[in-house]
This record gives C-alpha cells, structure tokens and sequence, in this order.
C-alpha cells in the first residue's frame, strides 16, 4: 500500500472549535435516543421484559455500519472531500427520525425508527474521529480530541436535561399529549435542529483538502468489486492486533453493563425511586425527568474528569487507571439498590461518570498504539462494533432473565451492570498495554491496495 503525506497546518482554537462543533449535536441526538427510548416504549403499553428486544435494532445497525462507515470513508472522495459526506448524510436522516421517533404510533415503529436514528447516528459519527487525524498534525491530536470530548459532555449534559428544562422554566408541560410528554416531544425536535445545524456548520466552516493524486486512488477503489472489497474488510478483520482482540473482551462486559443502564435507568428511577405504578402518572413522568438530570449528572463529571484522565495515566499506567475507574461505576450502579430518596441518585451518578470518561477515552487509547496510518477508520469502526455484541446478548437475554428471575425489577437489572463493570475491572488487566506510542495519523492520500 503506498500512501503520500502531505504537510498538516496548525489550527488555531476557533478552527478546532468550528471542525468539532459538529459532535454536539452527534451526541445531543445520541443522548436523547439513550434516555428517553425505553420511557417512550413504556409509553407505548411496552412491558418490562419486552424492551430489550425492542432495543434490538439499535446495536444491530451498529454491528452493521460502524465497519462498512469506516471503510467507505477512508476511500471516499468527492466534493464535499472524504468525511464531510458521512456527516451530512447521517445528519439528515438523524434530524427526520427524531422528529418521528416520539410521535410513533405503535410499538414496532418506535422500533423501527429507533433503527433508522441508530444507524443514521453510527454514519455521522463514526468518521468524526478519523477527522481529527485527517486535519491536525500530531501535535495537535490530543487538543483536537479534547475538544470531542467538551463537546460530547456539553452535548449530552444538555440533551438529558432538556425535557425538565422545558417543563419547569418554560412550563410546557401542562401541554403534553396523552402518552409521551410534550417536553419530550419538543425535545426530539430541538435535537433535530441542533444536529443537523451543527453538522452543517462543521460541514460549511471546515475543508478538506484533496490529494494531487485524487483520479489515480478513485482509479484503484473502482477497479475492486464488491467481492474484493469484502475480502479486504475480512482480512482486516483477521488481522487484528492482538492487544485489539484482548480489549475485545474487555468492552464486551464493559458494554453490557453500559447497556444494562441505557436499558432501565430511567424507568427504575420511575418505578423504584419515585414509586410510580402507572407509566401515564404524573409521578412517572416526574421521575423519568430526574433521571435525564441523573443522566446530565454523569455526563457532567464524565466532561470534567477527561480532563484529569491524562495526568492519571501519567501517574499510573492505563490499564490501572481504567480498573480504577471501571470499580468507581460498579460500586456507584450497585449502589443504587440502597437509594431511598432522588436526590441520593447523584451521588452514584458521579461514580457512573468517572467510568464513563474512562471507557469513552483510555481503550481507544490503548488502541491507537497498535494501529499504522492505513485503514484506521475500519479498524475503529470494528472495534466499536465489539460494542455492539454485548448489546445485543442483553437485548435477546435481558428481557428473559427479568422475568424468570428478576421479578421485571428493573433496577435489579442496573445493579447487575454494576456487577459487570467490576468484572471488566479485572479483565483489562490482562490487556498486552503497547510499551511504546507508536501513533501516526490518517493521512488523505491513501492508494487502495494492489
């Protein structure tokens, strides 16, 4: 494979801001899918042990698309240059789906439109991080990433607390339909708005450049059917990095206690916290809307504890300072079956999101040391794709081991995620951590292989 570099510019802090501004709404719209789909389920007459498997189109879609994204886009050129589509594209579909996704009708097409705002999601963000390394010298790489990160925080932060927000300030909720929440409502469609508008000014403000030799890689990408395209993506695939497929392991169970929160958090604060019984009660409503200021809470520490995580993993190796983390959300979910009262939810939550800066930064940091320059874009859609299985081992297990053995307690379910993380805690130990950094960048004059 022959690859020609070019000279990176620097960028200065409005230029960084203006190319990241696009994952705010990435992650407004991720946010609002992660709390507030179980609820709308619920909503819809769906039972406790049903919503697993409704949730199984989301990481389904991810499987699929995150590598088919990633490939595509470390060979796509066109005008809009080699990311800038995908961004475009994903932005889109995401904005229509979130308009439709909290009017659904019926169960099966909220699924269904869960599918659509997942896989529409994977294609916008998938290419995000491949941008950093496309536009920015090295040097630049870890601002250029912290600057995802402030904006993954702020989105989220914001997206989990939109609904209370627009119920207590701005006192729409006396205007909600019967089912879903008005607040939610005009929650989705805020997330359209500030999705699409977001990408579209990152899209707008930030350029790729082509490579002098663009026709000749067009030239070598057309000559390969879809057969030789397949093969490469396999092996790739069985090509993997030894310390990738260790990791594997560890995002397994890492993801499916992830999962088992973005599952049931909200309704067990609903039902379990707030002691709501029906799912059209003011006081499950009231509960859900806590939960998206729970959800807020731990974004909120998420953002400003990857700030410390540098220092810490100079301090301590990466493995350690995972582990640690990893326990502090463990301790925190499991806690979570001693809480009484709303408020004592938050204090778990900061544990929650110590954990999360971890699993959102130090694996991909591992990662990037075993990773060349050629095919990275693949190689970190697969390994989000390792993200995706455990998701959908708890959507077609969860809802069966809640009724045969959890009594459909859905809090019950968090606390095993707990329990989860803490194997996970143990697990990354075992990870071969690269001794040296050995991190070089996409460069956007990649040749096909011959």
């Amino acid at each position: 494979m022959m690859e020609k570099k070019f000279k990176k510019k620097v960028r200065n802090f409005w230029q960084l801001w203006n190319m990241n501004v696009g994952f705010f709404g990435v992650q407004y719209g991720w946010a609002l899918q992660m709390a507030n789909t179980s609820a709308i389920y619920e909503y819809l007459g769906a039972d406790p042990e049903q919503i697993p498997t409704l949730w199984l189109a989301a990481p389904l879609s991810g499987l699929i698309a995150q590598p088919i994204i990633g490939y595509m886009s470390d060979h796509t050129w066109g005008p809009l240059g080699r990311r800038r589509p995908y961004f475009l594209l994903g932005a889109v579909i995401s904005s229509i789906a979130l308009i439709l996704m909290p009017n659904s009708s019926s169960l099966w097409m909220a699924a269904g439109l869960l599918w659509i705002l997942d896989t529409s999601i994977n294609i916008s963000m998938e290419p995000f991080r491949a941008f950093i390394t496309d536009l920015l010298p090295q040097k630049q790489h870890t601002r250029g990433f912290s600057m995802q990160s402030f904006f993954i925080g702020a989105g989220a932060v914001m997206a989990s607390l939109s609904p209370w927000i627009l119920t207590h300030l701005f006192h729409v909720g006396d205007r909600r339909d019967l089912g879903v929440p008005f607040s939610v409502k005009l929650s989705f469609y805020i997330g359209a708005v500030v999705f699409l508008g977001t990408v579209i000014w990152t899209v707008v403000t930030t350029s790729e450049t082509p490579p002098k030799n663009l026709e000749k890689i067009r030239n070598a990408q057309k000559s390969k059917s879809i057969l030789d395209k397949s093969t490469e993506i396999l092996w790739l695939i069985k090509a993997m990095p030894t310390t990738m497929k260790q990791l594997a392991v560890v995002q397994f169970f890492t993801w499916l206690g992830i999962f088992c929160v973005f599952l049931y958090f909200p309704p067990a604060v609903a039902h379990h916290i707030f002691g709501a019984v029906q799912e059209h009660s003011q006081l499950y409503t009231d509960g859900i809307e806590w939960a998206g200021i729970c959800i807020a809470v731990y974004n909120g520490v998420c953002f400003i504890f990857s700030w410390l995580l540098p220092k810490l993993t100079e301090i301590i190796n990466h493995k350690i300072a995972h582990s640690l983390c990893l326990i502090c959300g463990g301790i925190g979910l499991i806690s979570l079956v001693f809480v009484d009262h709303p408020l004592w939810v938050l204090w778990p939550m900061v544990g929650f999101g110590i954990a999360w800066s971890s699993i959102l930064a130090i694996p991909y940091s591992i990662l990037s040391r075993t990773l060349t320059s050629q095919n990275t874009g693949l190689y970190m859609g697969i390994f989000n794709a390792f993200i995706v299985l455990p998701q959908i081992f708890a959507a077609l297990g969860l809802g069966w081991i809640m009724k045969i053995f959890l009594e459909s307690n859905s809090l019950l379910v968090v606390v095993i995620g707990g329990f989860s993380l803490l194997l996970a805690a143990v697990l990354v130990h075992f990870v071969d951590e690269p001794e040296t950094l050995e991190q070089t960048s996409i460069q956007p004059e990649i040749l096909s292989p011959s």
